[in-house]
């Protein structure tokens, strides 16, 4: 059994213009112990759909799903107390910002301990003892004297730790990190990846990893899935999507990729591509297909009929009309059908 399953999850949120709809029909499965990368642009429905899950989103969003369920309980029937109990416990996330994440007025102990308060029966002289055994194990220097520091006391990098020792402090089965090294320099993001790596193989966490750069991913993930306009476009394994991108909008983000773009596009070019264009927001949702539009493949089919998300033989799926074969290449209508 996976130890999160979502079925056709839809998240909207009401506009002066009418209803915008963040997440599209998303479904998401996975097993326990495995690492999914969630890659998309911004506005592409990553966050949104895994605040859905946390319960985190405000009242007002609209929230519709055939299955929601954490090892096996329907998250979507739970009231706020039992949601709590879960949340910050069995499934704990990483946001996006640790400098807005954190709360300026208390201490890095403060905050730490708060978690364990709710969550744990420990005495408060465990509780100090468990904190300092997180920081060390998150890589915080001395970390005795760190607990008396306020987030605006610390680096980007150390806050960042801080909110990963808080978000494993109660032992997660589920550990959503979003964006876990936006804002930092290109040394400490491989520092934060590693220490993740490691802390989900130890403990072995299942791990959900959302980020907009899939070199990031690359040697984290099991699993990606492709997000775009709120709707999943591809999954693969790691490795074959990195191969062989099946959907136009993954070969394009790889394409993008500085490293891929030298080894599979014939050495190295002064400019690199680019995606023309932005994610459709409420006003400009094309219709047909959602990538259409920025598509350098696109058909008069996929500029009336919306593709469905459609299962391979490999164990992946892609939502195109003509899915690029092995070579980069929109394959044949009759070899699609």
């Amino acid at each position: 059994m996976s130890l999160l399953e979502i079925r056709n999850l839809t998240v909207e949120f009401p506009t002066s213009r009418g209803l915008f709809r963040a997440v599209d029909g998303v479904d998401l499965t996975v097993p326990e112990g495995e690492v999914l990368g969630v890659v998309g642009e911004s506005g592409s429905g990553k966050s949104v759909s895994m605040l859905a899950t946390m319960g985190l989103l405000p009242d007002y969003a609209l929230i519709r799903a055939d299955k929601l369920s954490f090892d096996g309980r329907d998250l979507l029937s739970l009231n706020a107390a039992q949601r709590r109990a879960i949340v910050g416990k069995d499934i704990a996330m990483i946001f996006q910002e640790p400098t807005t994440s954190l709360n300026p007025c208390f201490t890095v102990e403060y905050q730490i301990d708060e978690a364990l308060k709710v969550h744990t029966t420990a005495t408060k002289a465990q509780r100090r003892e468990r904190i300092l055994e997180l920081l060390t194990q998150v890589g915080i220097p001395d970390p005795a004297s760190r607990l008396s520091a306020y987030p605006h006391q610390l680096s980007g990098g150390m806050n960042q730790r801080i909110m990963i020792a808080m978000a494993i402090s109660c032992r997660p089965r589920l550990l959503i990190a979003d964006e876990p090294t936006t804002a930092l320099d290109v040394t400490i993001q491989a520092q934060i990846m590693d220490l993740l790596t490691q802390l989900q193989r130890e403990q072995k966490m299942t791990m959900v990893l959302i980020t907009h750069d899939m070199a990031v991913v690359s040697e984290a993930a099991h699993r990606m899935q492709v997000m775009y306009a709120g709707q999943v476009v591809e999954q693969a394994p790691v490795e074959r999507l990195f191969t062989a991108p099946r959907h136009p909008y993954t070969g394009a983000l790889l394409n993008a990729l500085p490293e891929h773009a030298t080894a599979v596009l014939g050495g190295p070019r002064k400019r690199l591509p680019t995606i023309a264009g932005v994610v459709p927001g409420i006003g400009d949702r094309p219709k047909g297909c959602l990538f259409n539009p920025r598509c350098g493949f696109v058909t008069d089919r996929c500029r009336d009929d919306a593709p469905a998300l459609r299962a391979e033989t490999f164990g992946g799926a892609v939502r195109c009309h003509t899915p690029l074969d092995g070579k980069g290449q929109p394959m044949a209508m009759e070899t699609v059908q």
